[in-house]
């Protein structure tokens, strides 16, 4: 992010450089001292130290001087509170997403997209629905994963083209090995209402996902997705009876937030191979 601003005079450099900071926590890192935090930015160790020590005195860190690491302060959940407000339709969906993850003993949610990543906004789920366990804020791969595929099918041509570009630059290997499955996913979710994904982003779990809307306070796509431990679904259960069901489930959270038919851009043509 900060190579490719490199050269606008109206980029905040250190602002972007206390935004990297703070995304350098994530689950499984919750607790992270200033090396932890260069080693994760790339930012240098003296840098890292002013720009803690400032978020600390700010409340968006905290800091533990027994262990001298910095944690999230309470003040950066703050951040994301109007954003949740503003999707007002995760209220009215939330029972009926509760229903369905208890009839199929798996999850239920609801993403958006953010970069090369789908970002949960909303989750619900049934018992023990094995390792995998959504929760507001989670990213997920989109070129590996149903919900990733449903809403770039949303996507206006230059913004799907630009989407695969950068997931081709930032990791050749993946688009390489995941952009046949992806561009299929894409066609179901347009020609079919759902797609589907049999253990692609995790080997337990397979899911199917369904293209929600272009929600319109915030011109952004929307797609819903469940995820079941891949023990409890019979041979071709879920794309006879789980896809037709969170197809259906996407049309009634349109209904109810009053949001149009999604519109979809046509399937991407197939890429040639390379000559030998």
């Amino acid at each position: 992010m900060l190579a490719e601003n490199a050269g606008d005079a109206a980029f905040a450099t250190t602002l972007a450089k206390g935004l990297v900071v703070l995304e350098a926590f994530e689950a499984g890192a919750s607790m992270l001292g200033n090396m932890e935090i260069s080693a994760r930015s790339g930012l240098p160790r003296p840098t890292v130290a002013r720009l803690t020590h400032t978020l600390a005195e700010l409340g968006y860190l905290r800091y533990d001087p027994v262990l001298a690491k910095y944690r999230l302060g309470a003040r950066a959940l703050r951040m994301a509170h109007p954003l949740l407000a503003s999707m007002q339709f995760r209220q009215v969906a939330r029972p009926l997403m509760q229903d369905f993850a208890q009839s199929v003993r798996g999850t239920v949610s609801i993403g958006l997209l953010d970069g090369t990543a789908a970002i949960y906004v909303e989750t619900a789920r049934s018992g023990d629905v094995g390792p995998h366990v959504p929760d507001i804020g989670m990213p997920i791969p989109v070129i590996q994963t149903a919900m990733g595929r449903a809403l770039a099918s949303l996507l206006p041509a230059a913004e799907a083209a630009g989407l695969e570009q950068r997931m081709e630059r930032d990791d050749p290997a993946l688009w390489s090995g995941w952009r046949d499955k992806y561009y299929a996913g894409m066609r179901d979710s347009a020609e079919r209402g759902f797609c589907l994904c049999y253990g692609e982003y995790m080997p337990s779990i397979h899911a199917v996902a369904a293209p929600l809307f272009q929600y319109q306070p915030m011109k952004q796509p929307f797609a819903i997705n469940c995820g079941i431990p891949a023990f409890r679904l019979q041979p071709g259960q879920l794309e006879a009876e789980i896809g037709p069901r969170i197809k259906a489930l996407a049309v009634s959270i349109r209904a109810l937030a009053n949001e149009a038919e999604p519109v979809f851009r046509p399937p991407a043509p197939p890429r040639r191979k390379a000559a030998k």
